[in-house]
């Protein structure tokens, strides 16, 4: 079963045992486009925090990966599913092995097998940018809000559509950084209020090429991506 939102790994109260499709946020961008001054002011302690962990990369660094690369290789992961219970998927193992895992068990509580079974949106996001080298710039956590704070504590968050942006929702329109639900990657702006994707755990549980309304859109992450 697909769960679209990412909640931080089993810790804490009732509302926040679900680990959402991303447990952790990169936040790179324009503060000014989050309307919560609290969420987007990289200044801020919160994305701070989320900076200091996952490491704050110079907003002029590079990688030597393009847009188009990275798109490539999620778009290639298009069909991949979950399995009954949630799980199963290559993302979810991965992130479950990786090191960022034991740093966001530390954080957030709970342990490793519990990314296994977890919503798996932002740990897809992550899948690719470590498998392309562009993880630097992509971020890698499973708890959405986190990675958009990454995104934003670096500099590099906007509000506007960019062929290979990381791009955040909230189902309930909100525009805050707290709100986020699920990530993808911006594939193309339609010109006509919605954008073109490819997303993890959607649909039932799998990785889908998909339309979204601009409306739901909280904010996008810009990798510096290669030339």
């Amino acid at each position: 079963m697909a769960i679209s939102r990412f909640i931080r790994a089993p810790k804490l109260n009732a509302a926040k045992l679900a680990l959402s499709g991303a447990l952790a946020v990169s936040a790179l961008g324009a503060t000014a486009a989050v309307t919560a001054a609290a969420d987007s002011a990289p200044a801020q302690p919160a994305a701070a925090a989320a900076a200091a962990q996952q490491g704050v990369s110079n907003r002029d660094a590079r990688v030597n990966v393009t847009a188009q690369q990275v798109l490539d290789l999620a778009r290639a992961q298009v069909g991949t599913s979950e399995n009954a219970d949630g799980g199963g998927t290559k993302f979810q193992q991965w992130y479950a092995d990786s090191a960022r895992a034991g740093e966001t068990v530390q954080r957030d509580g709970g342990n490793r097998n519990a990314y296994l079974n977890a919503p798996w949106c932002s740990m897809f996001v992550s899948w690719v940018g470590e498998q392309t080298g562009a993880r630097t710039q992509v971020g890698w956590d499973a708890y959405t809000v986190a990675h958009a704070k990454w995104f934003a504590a670096n500099d590099r968050w906007g509000t506007e559509a960019k062929p290979g942006a990381v791009v955040f929702f909230s189902w309930s329109g909100s525009k805050s950084l707290s709100a986020i639900n699920h990530v993808g990657f911006v594939v193309k702006d339609n010109g006509d209020g919605t954008i073109s994707t490819i997303e993890g755990n959607t649909g039932n549980g799998k990785v889908e090429e998909r339309v979204r309304p601009t409306s739901q859109v909280v904010g996008y992450g810009y990798p510096n991506y290669a030339a």
